[in-house]
C-alpha cells in the first residue's frame, strides 16, 4: 500500500492510499482516524465511499499503472488538488485531480506533467512552491531516486 497523509480544514487528518479492487486494478481510496484522541492515531477506517477514483475506459487510466496519491494542498480557490503516479505505454505522467469535498475528484483534461520514454512514475509528489502561485512536482522513475 502507498499513499499519503494530508490535514483537512480544522486539523482533521485523513489518508489517501491507493489499493485494488476485485478486479486487481489500481484504485484511490480514503481512510480516516477511527479515534482522534489517540494521539499515534493507530486505528484508521476505510471510507465507505471508496474508492474514490477509479480506472474506466472513459478516463483513459491505465489500471495497472495507477497509484502514489501525493499528500493533497488546498488551493486559494477552496478546491483541494492531488497528483496520482501512472504511465500511458512509456510516458510517465502525473495525473492531476480537484476536488472541493475531499471525495469527489475530477481528473484534469491534461497530465500534470508527463515525459516519454520514463516509464511508471512513482511516488510523485506535488506542492506549491512560491506564495504566487508557482508549482513544483518531483517524482522518481521507475523506481530510481530522484
Amino acid at each position: 500500500m502507498s499513499g499519503s497523509a494530508t490535514l483537512l480544514r480544522g486539523g482533521k487528518p485523513v489518508f489517501l492510499y491507493t489499493g485494488l479492487d476485485l478486479l486487481e486494478q489500481q484504485t484511490q481510496n480514503l481512510a480516516y482516524p477511527k479515534n482522534l484522541s489517540d494521539p499515534l492515531l493507530r486505528e484508521w477506517v476505510k471510507s465507505p465511499k471508496n474508492p474514490i477514483i477509479s480506472p474506466t475506459t472513459a478516463n483513459k487510466i491505465n489500471s495497472s499503472s495507477f497509484r502514489d496519491p501525493t499528500t493533497a494542498w488546498l488551493g486559494k480557490d477552496g478546491h483541494w488538488r492531488m497528483a496520482v503516479g501512472s504511465k500511458r505505454v512509456t510516458r510517465g505522467l502525473a495525473i492531476l485531480y480537484r476536488s472541493k469535498n475531499f471525495v469527489d475528484w475530477a481528473k484534469a483534461k491534461h497530465p500534470l506533467y508527463s515525459m516519454e520514454d520514463t516509464g511508471m512514475w512513482e511516488c510523485p509528489d506535488f506542492y506549491p512552491v512560491l506564495n504566487d502561485g508557482s508549482i513544483g512536482i518531483d517524482t522518481s522513475v521507475n523506481g530510481r531516486p530522484c
